[in-house]
C-alpha cells in the first residue's frame, strides 16, 4: 500500500463539484483516508494500492490549480485507514484567524539539506508548530514546543511569547509542511521579518537527510494507524491509547496504569467507570473481529 500526504494553498471554488469528483474516484478505487477542501486549498492523507494512487494524481493534474502538487509517498504493509472522508471545511488547517494568505505570503522555504545549518545558528529560535503530544514523540534538536493541544492556540502562543523586536530569526517546522506554512504566514503578518520554514516538513527531511547527518531526535507522529514512523520512515514503536488518544511509548505501556484499549498513564485517573466499561466493550469487539479475521471499523484515530 502507498500512503500519500499532500496539501496546497490555492484559491478554490466549486468545492462541491470537486468533492463529488474526488470522493467518487476514491470509492471506486479502494482509496481511503481524509481529504479536506476549503476556499484556501486542499489538504489530504490517503492510502491505496500503488496503481490507484497514481491514477488519483493523474486526476488531480487535470485541474490546473492542483497540477503541480508533489505528494509525499511512503509504503506500508497494510491499509492504515478504516474509512474515507472527503469534507468541505472553512480552513484546510484550522487556525481561526482571518486574512492570512499562505498562497501569497509565507516565510522562506528551506530545503532539508540546508535546514541543519539554519537551526544550528544560535540566533535562530526553532519552533515546533505541532501539538505537545506530537512534540513528545520526537522533534529537532533545540526546538521548543508552543505546548498547544490545538493549532488554534498557536496565535495565543505568539502573542504571549514572541516579539518581532527580540526574535529576529525564527525557523518553524511540522509533519508535512502545512501548519508551518500557515504559521509562517501569520508571523510575517505580525511583523516578524526573518521567518523560515522546513520545505516538505519532517517527512521530507527524514527521507532526504541521512541518519548520520540528521538532527532529528525520536520518532515522528503521523495521523494514521502507524501512529509514528522512525527516521527510516518505518512504522515506529508507539501505540495510541483509545481512551485519550495519547501516543504511548514502550515505557508508557509498561506502566501499571496501562491496559490495552482501556487506559494509560495519561488518562487512568480521569476515566469514569462508564468510560472504562465502554472501552472494555470496544476491546471485546476488537478481539471478536480479530478471531473472525475481520477489521474492526470502530478504530479511533487522531484527525488533522
Amino acid at each position: 500500500m502507498i500512503v500519500a500526504t499532500f496539501y496546497k494553498f490555492v484559491e478554490l471554488d466549486q468545492l462541491e463539484e470537486l468533492q463529488t469528483k474526488l470522493k467518487m474516484f476514491c470509492e471506486n478505487h479502494g482509496v481511503m483516508g481524509t481529504i479536506l477542501l476549503a476556499e484556501e486549498g486542499i489538504n489530504s492523507t490517503i492510502a491505496g494500492e500503488k496503481e490507484s494512487i497514481e491514477q488519483f494524481f493523474h486526476l488531480l493534474k487535470e485541474d490546473e490549480r492542483l497540477a503541480d502538487i508533489q505528494p509525499k509517498l511512503t509504503e506500508t504493509d497494510e491499509m492504515p485507514f478504516v474509512r474515507l472522508k472527503v469534507k468541505i471545511k472553512p480552513e484546510i488547517v484550522t487556525m481561526g484567524v482571518e486574512e492570512i494568505e499562505p498562497a501569497i505570503t509565507t516565510g522562506k522555504h528551506i530545503d532539508p539539506k540546508t535546514w541543519n545549518q539554519i537551526i544550528s545558528d544560535p540566533e535562530v529560535l526553532v519552533i515546533d508548530t505541532r501539538n505537545e503530544y506530537e512534540y513528545k514523540v520526537g522533534t529537532f534538536h533545540n526546538a521548543i514546543s508552543p505546548q498547544t493541544n490545538s493549532f488554534r492556540q498557536f496565535p495565543e502562543f505568539v502573542e504571549e511569547n514572541l516579539d518581532p523586536k527580540k526574535h529576529k530569526k525564527i525557523a518553524m517546522f511540522c509533519t508535512g509542511g502545512i501548519r508551518c506554512e500557515k504559521a509562517s504566514a501569520y508571523l510575517v503578518k505580525q511583523g516578524f521579518e526573518e521567518v523560515y520554514q522546513l520545505n516538505g516538513g519532517i517527512l521530507n527531511y527524514l527521507e532526504t537527510v541521512s541518519s548520520e547527518e540528521s538532527l532529528w531526535e525520536g520518532e515522528c507522529f503521523v495521523f494514521d494507524q502507524r501512529v509514528a514512523v522512525t527516521e527510516d520512515l518505518e512504522t515506529g514503536n508507539y501505540e495510541l491509547c483509545y481512551a485519550c488518544s495519547q501516543p504511548l511509548s514502550p515505557e508508557d505501556r509498561q506502566s501499571e496504569k496501562y491496559e490495552p484499549g482501556i487506559s494509560c498513564p495519561y488518562c487512568y485517573d480521569q476515566l469514569t467507570e462508564k468510560q472504562r466499561d465502554r472501552c472494555k466493550e470496544r476491546r471485546r469487539q476488537q478481539e471478536l473481529a480479530k478471531q473472525r479475521n475481520q477489521k474492526h471499523v470502530g478504530a479511533k484515530l487522531q484527525q488533522h
